[in-house]
């Protein structure tokens, strides 16, 4: 197996010049290369069409270029990036990189080095499956400009073959195929870190014209002529019609091909209305509006509802080849982004995440896989029963009675599991117990799922559900309040016991690297407030309340940016203190990772302050979220805390960490928390759960 290498940045090189040697051509040698893990997933912009005859997605990278290319789905990439180099006679330069958002969802970089500019504009072809990028490159003689590309076709890195043909570079592995064409007056196609552009242009020239390159970590590169050079990159099954397609777009010209690519995106956000008037200033309504299109973005389109977590592999699963869990479509993600586009509008969306749910992933005892890829086949084991609740409750939001089979199955999950509802793995997934949060969603579930029943004649399995939502809400508090912990005299939410007994000091290692053996009382997270917002306990709740001001002291961290919160106590999950990423297989109590603090927790705050009448403290956790954001307007999964390496330069605090982004979870909370605000109101709790709990909604 070759060694992988951490991702590299965008190589902006100038050097000076050397005598030229003898060009290498024919078949490349150093087969097969070094294995590179996918690039940061702290990404810049991701792009795709609205239709479904385009089935590439593309990431824009925050380093500079393109990050992840995926095709021929939303699960899994077919390049590792695609990337620019500069060359010239003056020695070593660097360059900034600057990215923004244009119209409907199409971003440009400007790159600044000392002497010379390029600016790459973005655009998928709605016609077909082709990347293209339009270049702009200014600078004084002697400068040269060059483009990298790395496949890794068919969600693998390995296994890739390259050859020059008809002009372009075409690339191979099984069943899928890519071109790229261009303007080029040079090519190459050799193997990573051994006879590829990135080694060849260390001495500032392009002295390697490899032909071709066998099966194995391929990259290419091609010197491209003129100022303003167009590039395509086209995908299909075959390398002929990678190439066809590909020739075709650019045919069509990068102006036509982008003004219909920002023509659907423009149309698509006509169809949602006006945003809400709870949004103040430009910034949060461009990312109300950015938040719409992520979320449709992240929808596979040869598997219509199946939306991914991010288009994006942080830390550790940068290394996983397939690539990993945030390509993959979990169900209680789904649920997160159908609400969110419930709230800005696309309740078609939302209707074919639920047809997804019940017709495609749910498995035939009624669970749910813990993931999936897009085509609904489970990958990880993993059982949590939040995952199985949580699309009883949208399909109740949407009011989708014909989905009563499939809610029945999953509703008589719920009941009959053995120990429910103590939960194999809570939502951060590396615990087992009872969970307040798996015990808020399994309520409501039971509840939304009882009054289905009712509809369709079947009295009862209402009966039966009800009685265990009813028997499970009076229990929640002796199973996850206690009364003896460290942080509060008063009671106060854990984050879960093992034992069902919170005043218990029962210890348990908390995983991601984090302490091996610690007190249950001292592990605390804001998962609790699910309850409210789901209606089972009022937002004036003393428990609740007290647990708030315990999770604030323990777990929320001030930041320039805004107040945020960690996910729970001791969390490993993030980077290394020196910002190195966080890796499989961190010994219990290794303490070399933490994670940060979670922008999407503001808006889960932010709907719990509208429930305790206090929309001023909610419409603070909105400004949070929006200055949460990255270049390109991204939200991230995590923001820098005041831990190192946070402080440093790059790592101010309330800035995004390498974490997934976009995450669509963090996407769908905000346009949440932005229309719950407007309202008034929590949209998404079910009215029935609200009616028999709290006697009101």
């Amino acid at each position: 197996m070759t060694p992988i290498l951490p991702a590299l940045p965008l190589l902006l090189v100038a050097t000076l010049a050397v005598a030229p040697a003898a060009p290498a051509t024919g078949a490349a040698p150093g087969a097969p290369g070094v294995d590179q893990r996918y690039l940061p997933a702290d990404k810049s912009g991701l792009l795709t069409s609205r239709t479904r005859a385009s089935r590439v997605w593309a990431t824009v990278q925050r380093e500079g270029g393109l990050g992840e290319i995926f095709y021929p789905t939303a699960g899994g990439p077919s390049a590792r990036s695609l990337t620019f180099a500069v060359t010239s006679r003056g020695g070593l330069s660097k360059a900034t990189v600057r990215t923004e958002q244009r119209d409907g969802l199409r971003f440009r970089q400007t790159f600044a080095g000392p002497d010379w500019r390029l600016t790459a504009d973005y655009a998928t072809d709605p016609a077909r499956s082709t990347v293209l990028a339009a270049l702009s490159f200014a600078a004084p003689p002697g400068h040269d400009l060059y483009a990298i590309y790395d496949p890794a076709l068919g969600n693998s890195r390995g296994g890739d073959s390259g050859r020059t043909a008809g002009g372009a570079l075409l690339a191979t592995d099984g069943a899928v195929s890519s071109a790229l064409t261009g303007p080029f007056a040079a090519t190459s196609s050799g193997f990573a870190g051994v006879s590829d552009g990135r080694t060849d242009l260390r001495d500032g020239r392009m002295d390697w014209h490899w032909s071709s390159a066998a099966a194995g970590n391929l990259v290419q590169t091609a010197k491209l002529r003129g100022h303003h050079p167009t590039l395509a990159l086209g995908f299909a099954g075959s390398a002929a019609g990678a190439l066809a397609t590909a020739r075709r777009s650019l045919a069509e010209g990068f102006g036509k091909v982008a003004r219909s690519y920002a023509y659907g995106w423009n149309r698509y956000l006509a169809g949602l209305g006006a945003p809400p008037g709870s949004l103040h200033g430009t910034a949060q309504r461009k990312l109300f509006r950015t938040s719409a299109m992520i979320l449709a973005a992240s929808e596979d389109k040869t598997h219509p509802g199946a939306y991914v977590a991010a288009p994006a592999a942080p830390w550790a699963f940068g290394t996983d080849d397939p690539s990993g869990p945030y390509h993959l479509v979990w169900s209680r993600d789904l649920y997160q982004i159908a609400t969110g586009l419930i709230a800005a509008g696309d309740r078609a969306g939302a209707n074919r995440a639920l047809d997804f749910l019940f017709g495609v992933q749910q498995k035939a005892d009624g669970s749910f896989p813990q993931n999936s890829q897009v085509d609904g086949t489970p990958v990880w084991g993993g059982l949590q029963l939040d995952e199985v609740a949580l699309p009883i409750v949208l399909a109740y939001q949407l009011g989708r009675g014909d989905a009563w089979p499939g809610i029945k199955r999953a509703a008589d999950f719920l009941v009959a599991y053995p120990g429910a509802p103590f939960t194999p793995q809570e939502r951060w997934e590396n615990q087992s117990g009872y969970s307040p949060n798996t015990i808020a969603t399994a309520i409501a579930g039971l509840v939304c799922a009882a009054s289905v029943a009712r509809s369709h004649g079947d009295p009862a399995a209402a009966r039966r559900y009800l009685a265990t939502a009813d028997s499970w809400r009076a229990r929640v508090r002796s199973w996850t309040v206690t009364s003896t912990g460290p942080y509060s005299r008063k009671p106060y939410f854990l984050r879960l016991t093992k034992d069902g007994d919170p005043d218990a000091g029962t210890t348990y290692a908390i995983g991601d690297g984090g302490p091996a053996a610690v007190d249950q009382r001292r592990v605390v997270d804001p998962g609790f407030l699910d309850l409210v917002r789901l209606g089972v306990l009022p937002a004036a709740d003393p428990d609740v309340v007290n647990s708030l001001a315990v999770v604030d002291a323990q777990l929320g961290v001030r930041t320039p940016r805004g107040f945020f919160w960690h996910r729970a106590s001791f969390d490993g999950f993030g980077e290394q203190l020196d910002g190195s990423p966080w890796e499989y297989g961190e010994p219990d109590g290794s303490l070399v990772s933490r994670g940060r603090a979670w922008p999407l927790l503001s808006g889960e705050r932010g709907e719990y302050e509208i429930a305790a009448g206090d929309p001023r403290a909610a419409a603070a956790r909105l400004a949070a979220m929006t200055r949460a954001t990255g270049p390109g307007g991204m939200l991230p999964e995590q923001v820098w805390d005041r831990t190192a390496p946070a402080g440093g330069p790059g790592f101010a605090p309330g800035t995004p960490t390498f974490s997934a982004t976009p995450l669509a979870w963090t996407h769908a909370q905000f346009l949440r928390l932005a229309r719950n605000l407007a309202e008034r109101r929590i949209t998404e709790q079910p009215a029935v759960v609200a009616d028999r709990y709290l006697g009101r909604r």
